[in-house]
């Protein structure tokens, strides 16, 4: 169990300013959080575990209380009037909120288009190879350019690109036939036939 420092000068009974005290003027101390015996406010409102209000104290009397739960003290809302302070798991608080953040970093990522060329004599396992890449880039919410290239005589069997390229898109479907979203329709563009996916759960 944690144990509670001293917050009131012993002879005086007076409050001992922190840097959460909006009267303190010393240098914050860095990477430390509003949390348990760094909560040094003369008056807080706390809200228990479950969130219900457990009413106005010390931060004393919040700190002590805070621990017969054997949970932290936090301070959720240190310019409020009084500060709020919450009853919580703050090992589990933390990691829940870096969690939440890392989801909307990676949800807020701008796309960005990736290539992956084909050859019309291309075997079977590089197909699937560069579909298993494919795949990555659109798990990662990027879009990608599906580029068929054809060389000298082989424009005259441009049926065999178009084929190719269906085949290609119908691979990156088959773990889910609706994941796949044409954002380009395939078109000829010199000795290039090409087209531009996304996934739709990314959209």
């Amino acid at each position: 169990m944690r144990m509670l420092p001293a917050l009131f000068d012993e002879k005086e009974e007076t409050f001992i300013p922190n840097y959460n005290n909006p009267n303190d003027r010393r240098r914050p101390q860095k990477r430390l959080d509003p949390i348990n015996e760094y909560i040094r406010y003369p008056e807080v409102m706390v809200i228990g575990p479950d969130g219900e209000n457990l009413g106005r104290m010390s931060s004393r009397a919040a700190n002590e209380l805070a621990m017969s739960y054997n949970l932290d003290l936090f301070c959720v809302a240190p310019q409020a009037q009084p500060p709020v302070c919450k009853i919580l798991n703050y090992g589990k608080y933390r990691f829940e909120k870096q969690k939440a953040e890392r989801n909307q970093k990676k949800n807020s990522k701008a796309a960005t288009l990736k290539e992956v060329q084909l050859h019309i004599s291309i075997g079977n396992h590089d197909l699937l190879t560069k579909a298993k890449h494919a795949k990555g880039f659109l798990a990662d919410g990027d879009k990608v350019n599906i580029r068929v290239v054809l060389k000298g005589r082989e424009m005259a069997h441009k049926e065999i690109g178009e084929e190719l390229l269906q085949r290609f898109i119908s691979v990156l479907s088959e773990d889910n036939a609706n994941s796949v979203s044409i954002e380009k329709a395939p078109s000829w563009e010199g000795k290039c036939y090409s087209a531009i996916v996304t996934s739709k759960s990314k959209k």
